[in-house]
């Protein structure tokens, strides 16, 4: 597994809409120059893939220019984070045009870069776990660099910072969780989050001791519609032919969230039971799962995955700070990571980047 290299102040990052195309809309003028100003803060540069902003009509008609726009990045010489802007609900349909392409994966064997982000773009993590490229489920532009609030999320912001450092960091519970915003118009801005304090901490759902493995995995909803087909007919083929969900997880440390939509207890175990068709958790190392968005259905979800764990042995740790919660820490991918069961304890046993 290749991994990228940290930043370094004067390094250029791209922003590349794989999924939604809404960062293009004229109407999310003010929150773009708010996450250009956050990402030059971090000392930064930023510039936009060619079709990044072409509107959320281009995208949705446009797969082949989202991948196009990939292969771009990846071919930019000063370009050494390519961070996601949003996530959608489509970006599978940009694989074909990248797993077919020597070209791409050439450039991404002799140019590794930074990749992150969430949602929907699990489904292009998956695709980087399979050409060798350890990359990032974590912040995406629009949500987190572009929060409303006059200041990013401390706890996310200290682990961008990450991206930065040669240190092998712990990620630590958040003191406090943040729920999501019901306005997203002008009157938004400068305005905090409602927040609550952290009440559950992390919770053993199942097993003790130290384990580890490489991280594996992203948010259920994408991952189980590879399963199951999802809202689009030929998704459920475009797994099959490209093979993107791994079918041998005895190495892995495997990580899900639910999404923003708060997916029912009862579509949650659909998804669950559409992983366990392909054997995703029966030698898995472990399993992390997020805090629920606004802790939607916590109690339920949490013995769904008991249950999980009991019947699987499964050592599981449950209401980690990644994904679609506010705020969110960055997961390393096909990087290994060591929890301590009886600690309650999560270690990068390696920096985030070379």
């Amino acid at each position: 597994m290749q991994i990228p290299q940290r930043l370094k102040k004067g390094d250029t990052v791209a922003i590349i809409s794989l999924s939604s195309g809404i960062l293009g809309e004229p109407f999310m003028a003010q929150q773009k120059s708010l996450i250009e100003k956050r990402i030059k803060a971090f000392g930064l540069r930023i510039i936009y893939t060619p079709h990044a902003l072409k509107g959320l009509e281009f995208i949705k008609a446009n797969p082949k220019a989202r991948a196009a726009d990939l292969k771009w990045a990846f071919a930019q010489q000063e370009v050494k984070l390519i961070l996601s802007a949003i996530g959608g609900d489509d970006t599978y349909q940009t694989v074909p045009y990248l797993l077919e392409d020597g070209t791409f994966k050439k450039l991404v064997s002799e140019n590794p870069k930074l990749f992150m982000g969430y949602s929907d773009t699990s489904i292009n993590h998956l695709m980087f776990q399979k050409l060798g490229l350890a990359t990032y489920y974590g912040p995406a532009a629009i949500v987190d660099f572009g929060e409303f609030a006059p200041d990013m999320l401390a706890y996310t912001e200290a682990c961008i910072h990450n991206l930065f450092s040669d240190n092998a960091p712990e990620i630590v519970s958040s003191p406090t969780w943040y729920h999501e915003r019901t306005e997203f118009g002008p009157e938004a801005f400068g305005t905090d989050r409602q927040s609550s304090p952290e009440t559950h901490g992390y919770e053993v759902l199942f097993g003790s001791g130290k384990i580890s493995g490489k991280l594996y995995g992203g948010c259920l909803e994408s991952l189980g519609e590879l399963v199951l087909g999802g809202r689009y007919g030929d998704e459920a083929e475009v797994n099959k032919t490209y093979q993107l969900l791994c079918r041998d997880t005895h190495d892995k440390l495997l990580f899900l969230e639910t999404s923003e939509e708060k997916p029912t207890p009862e579509r949650v175990k659909l998804l669950l039971a559409a992983l366990e068709k392909v054997n995703f958790f029966t030698h898995a190392k472990g399993l992390i799962v997020g805090k629920p968005q606004d802790e939607a259905y916590y109690d339920d979800y949490r013995s769904i995955y008991q249950a999980l764990a009991e019947k699987y042995q499964l050592p599981l740790l449950y209401n980690v700070n990644f994904g679609h919660a506010h705020p969110k820490c960055i997961l390393p991918i096909g990087q290994i990571v060591a929890l301590d069961l009886d600690a309650k304890t999560v270690k990068l046993v390696a920096p985030l980047a070379r």
